[in-house]
């Protein structure tokens, strides 16, 4: 796992006109830590590590040092609040993890070996990633910061599921435990569609005959 840091302090001021007041300060950003034996707790993150951090696809699945005015937690990323239409968080939830205990989260999904596929490089196939991400459930030490698909073996109009996908060791795919119905496809390889120039060719050549047809008629 990567390790992540952040810095943040315990927030007293609460309510919606302090959490705006601490955004305009522009300095921290509003948050809360949840979850296991202790109460939930308002803190406020320092916003430039937090905001570099976020730039990392594998913080959202990693287990983050929280540094609490000084004393340590361990976290993951629960829930992200953004701005309606400016590049801000304005709220953060934080899970606090326990080793002892399986936490679950969502880890996004890779796709390796495009290149090598044959039915994409030599027969005109397409991919289609019906899922980015995927649901497991690990203790802390065994969370991954993502799940790999090798396709470089696909043939041409094949579907990939759940149950295709090779997890670490203590990782479970949280689906697959509500049973076989729940062996959601995550990927497909089917033939590209006809399109730009010759599918405006096949147009052209359907209106010619039409018109044929019509002169034909009269």
């Amino acid at each position: 796992m990567s390790d992540y840091t952040l810095n943040a302090s315990v927030r007293n001021d609460l309510g919606k006109g302090a959490s705006r007041r601490l955004r305009r300060a522009n300095a921290q950003v509003p948050a809360i830590i949840y979850g296991g034996e202790q109460a939930p707790q308002p803190i406020a993150v320092d916003k430039t590590s937090f905001y570099k951090a976020l730039e990392d696809e594998a913080f959202f699945s990693s287990v983050i040092n929280l540094s609490v005015d000084g004393q340590a937690q361990q976290v993951v990323v629960r829930d992200l609040q953004r701005h309606p239409f400016k590049p801000l968080v304005t709220h953060a939830d934080f899970l606090r993890v326990d080793a002892t205990h399986e936490l679950t989260l969502n880890v996004p999904l890779h796709v390796v070996g495009e290149d090598a596929c044959a039915a994409i490089k030599d027969q005109d196939g397409e991919l289609h990633q019906l899922a980015s991400e995927v649901e497991i459930s690990c203790l802390p030490k065994d969370l991954p910061e993502y799940l790999e698909i090798d396709i470089s073996a696909v043939e041409m109009g094949t579907t990939l599921h759940l149950s295709d996908l090779t997890v670490p060791a203590g990782v479970t795919l949280v689906a697959l435990t509500h049973g076989e119905d729940h062996d959601n496809a995550i990927l497909s390889v089917t033939k590209a569609k006809v399109r730009g120039s010759e599918a405006e060719e096949g147009e052209e050549e359907a209106g010619g005959e039409e018109a044929a047809g019509e002169g034909d008629a009269e």
